[in-house]
């Protein structure tokens, strides 16, 4: 798995979703934000990490008996225990919440093994405790039943869809109180930097809006003047 570099974490530790959407927009990428997906309690810091997949099918009731779990070898607990620290695990639930990606026990021992956070397409069971947890975690909405009702466990750490976008092992993840993104692990360390300067620009406007100025000429800065403004706003903030 692509291992994310501290610089490029902590870049895009500082950034948002939506600039990091607008980044990719200008490669021809359009479809990387999870859709559907929501953070059970609303964060200060943004989840960062590398994608760490699990796929369910249907489950089929002949094969999925609640004994099923008394296997250590069973998919969602090999995630569970394979899923590397500081990784985040990302789980193609079919965009189905009928019945729960895994509970806060699952979820409790993802955030001991220092797991960076925890991405369903589907829906949590015990979803107010694992909200409660220190470890980021996103999904559909609440949903009781056990897994093994409506989903099987069948591969780990391969190509996933995750509402409906495609998730590759080691593209890096990244959530705010927006949702989730996906970054291809390729281009992640430009997107970060790029994203960086986006946001000092951005700080930069947002500051001149507050102050009464036009967005004409300022954002996009069409203006020359402007981006002098900018530089000068830089300097002095040390940015």
């Amino acid at each position: 798995m692509t291992k994310l570099s501290p610089a490029t974490r902590d870049k895009l530790k500082k950034v948002s979703t939506a600039t990091l959407a607008t980044a990719l927009f200008k490669r021809g990428l359009r479809n990387q934000f999870i859709q559907d997906v929501h953070p059970l309690r609303a964060r200060t810091e943004t989840m960062v990490g590398e994608a760490f997949t699990l796929r369910y099918i249907p489950a089929r009731e002949d094969l999925n008996p609640l004994t099923v779990f008394r296997n250590r070898e069973h998919p969602q607990r090999q995630a569970v225990e394979q899923c590397p620290p500081g990784a985040v695990l990302v789980m193609d639930s079919r965009k189905d919440p009928r019945a729960a990606s895994a509970g806060s026990i699952l979820v409790t021992r993802l955030m001991v093994r220092g797991v960076a956070g925890v991405v369903t397409d589907g829906g949590f069971r015990d979803s107010s405790e694992i909200a409660a947890l220190d470890m980021p975690s996103y999904h559909s909405r609440p949903s009781a039943p056990t897994n093994l009702t409506l989903h099987q466990a069948l591969d780990i750490n391969v190509p996933i869809g995750c509402g409906d976008v495609a998730v590759w092992p080691g593209d890096v993840v990244v959530g705010d109180v927006d949702g989730v993104i996906i970054v291809p692990a390729a281009i992640a360390d430009e997107i970060a930097a790029e994203a960086t300067e986006m946001t000092a620009f951005e700080d930069f406007v947002t500051e001149r809006v507050q102050g009464g100025q036009s967005i004409l000429g300022l954002y996009p800065p069409t203006d020359e003047t402007n981006l002098a403004a900018f530089d000068a706003w830089r300097k002095q903030k040390g940015r």
